[in-house]
């Protein structure tokens, strides 16, 4: 029996300070079209993969969202036989909350993107337009531009003498990149977010220098005509032990004015021991490298400056306790100092001189999504040279489960994209072959799909064993582009750069959106944020 809740009882819940996972079961890119403000992506084709890290508890209240078409009552049932115990449906989804004259977002992230922009209104934010960027460059003046975007990021684009530095290492690492303090620090990201929050970290951690955004980030930098760099991978070092104790004041100094709380390692124990009565997410906020390096079992990493922009990637359920971990405390606090703005109940855990992860058990196994062995066993497998011998001999039919934009990249040739949660729609479309193979990166989607595909058609179907990854690991030709799109492609969300045309109208579009939230929230009026003035 599927339990509905009306859009009245939904708003009353967001401010009766209970826990609440408002979750949004389409995929990411109809999520980001037009939905609630505080729900979050868990799109049906791979919710048991995302469940159990954005939702541990399984007694968590918890609330499914949808556009129509029946995908809160197959989530809700989902749900139910892994485990959880109270979930209910917005009656009339998105619809019905709109109706109810309740405000509707677009894009991704937004309480983050909200939050960037309510900084800045706040707070002050100094900025500083491109062109006069330009102008302080051409006229040697002394600056420095620090990008705070993950690398993988950077390297698609970047500021000429940009160097990569991602937001929870900004101040660490600013000591040693800008010793003088009358050098300029100018921090930027692709548009607005991480750069209004990674000048703000700076002018936080109280350090000398004069600091600024990049107004509109990389986007704005193209926007007015100036080159950008491609492909580099010109990173902040770590810091020199003299920088890092500067580090450590700033963060001090950060934690203090934000009143971040500290636990010790009993405190951690005692919430561990509560996490079934009240949600507990215990993140490390290193850059990914270390992490995989060696980190603490079971604790999933969060790079913090990611964390801040997208919190909703880790944490799905309002009102949970989230606990942060590093080596030395300084990522972790400035990152909590964030969070405690943002109405999380956030601590960092103080583990004495070698930090937070002094204590742990550690590892370097990186955590698999899901619950364990999900996806690994499937009741007929095809090999990659198989499948080739079926493919030249056109006598089978392959479904490729992957994200858009991954077989966007590369795929099987002849293989048809298509959406897990929508194969009822979407198979009757392609005709029948003898044989049906579905595949997915790694195959794990695929296997979860076989079996609701055996009750959609009268073909016999396999799994690719190993996945689409395996058939190119053989050494197997690949197609690339968008060839075969047996569905709508609203899986993904795109960012303005990765649209073919029209570049620089979604650019202005995108800013724009982002500048807009400000007046959306008030009126929406459910967000948590604090001010400290």
């Amino acid at each position: 029996m599927t339990n509905y809740v009306s859009a009245n009882d939904l708003k009353a819940m967001l401010s009766d300070g209970g826990e609440l996972a408002l979750m949004d079961v389409r995929e990411e890119g109809a999520h980001s079209q037009s939905h609630l403000f505080y729900t979050v992506p868990m799109p049906l084709s791979v919710l048991e993969l995302l469940a159990l890290s954005l939702v541990p508890r399984l007694s968590t209240r918890m609330v499914l969202v949808d556009g129509g078409g029946g995908f809160v009552e197959r989530a809700a049932e989902t749900l139910s036989a892994m485990g959880y115990t109270d979930v209910s449906c917005l009656s009339g989804g998105i619809q019905g909350w709109e109706a109810a004259g309740y405000v509707l977002f677009s894009g991704v992230h937004v309480p983050c993107k909200a939050f960037g922009e309510y900084v800045e209104h706040h707070y002050g934010t100094p900025h500083i337009a491109a062109t006069d960027l330009q102008a302080m460059r051409d006229a040697g003046e002394d600056l420095v531009i620090l990008d705070s975007r993950p690398l993988d990021e950077y390297q698609i684009m970047n500021i000429p003498d940009g160097i990569d530095c991602p937001g929870a290492e900004l101040a660490c690492r600013v000591h040693d990149l800008a010793p003088n303090p009358d050098t300029l620090v100018v921090v930027n990201c692709a548009g607005r977010t991480r750069s209004i929050i990674g000048a703000q970290s700076l002018i936080n951690a109280a350090i000398p220098n004069r600091v600024m955004a990049l107004e509109n980030g990389t986007m704005g930098w193209h926007l007015a005509g100036y080159e950008l760099e491609r492909g580099n991978s010109r990173a902040a070092p770590p810091p020199s032990a003299q920088g890092q104790i500067k580090a450590q004041a700033s963060a001090d100094a950060a934690g203090t004015k934000f009143e971040v709380p500290r636990i010790d390692r009993a405190t951690l124990a005692q919430w561990q021991r509560e996490a079934g009565e009240r949600t507990l997410y215990v993140l490390d906020v290193r850059d990914p490298l270390e992490y995989a390096a060696g980190h603490p079992v079971g604790v999933a990493n969060a790079p913090g400056g990611q964390l801040v922009q997208g919190v909703d990637q880790w944490c799905g359920t309002l009102g949970a306790r989230v606990v942060l971990v590093d080596d030395t405390g300084v990522r972790a606090t400035m990152t909590a100092s964030w969070l405690v703005q943002m109405g999380w109940d956030v601590a960092v855990l103080d583990g004495g001189p070698g930090g937070g992860l002094e204590g742990f058990e550690m590892t370097t196994d990186i955590p698999q999504p899901g619950p364990a062995g999900i996806g690994q066993v499937a009741e007929n497998e095809i090999s990659p040279s198989d499948l080739a011998a079926r493919v030249a001999a056109d006598d089978v039919l392959v479904v490729d489960l992957a994200p858009s934009r991954v077989y966007d990249k590369g795929h099987i040739p002849g293989a048809w994209w298509a959406v897990r949660a929508r194969l009822p729609e979407s198979l009757p479309k392609l005709g029948e072959k003898p044989l049906l193979v579905l595949t997915s990166p790694d195959a794990i989607v695929a296997r979860l799909a076989a079996p609701e595909a055996s009750e959609l058609t009268g073909m016999e179907i396999a799994v690719l064993a190993g996945g689409t990854e395996a058939w190119q690991q053989a050494g197997h030709d690949m197609a690339h582009g968008l060839t075969q799109l047996a569905d709508e492609r609203d899986d993904t969300w795109l960012k303005p750069y990765d649209h073919p045309e029209g570049v620089e109208d979604r650019m202005r579009a995108y800013l724009t959106w982002e500048i807009d939230l400000l007046g959306e929230i008030e009126r929406d009026g459910d967000h948590r944020f604090r001010l400290f003035l």
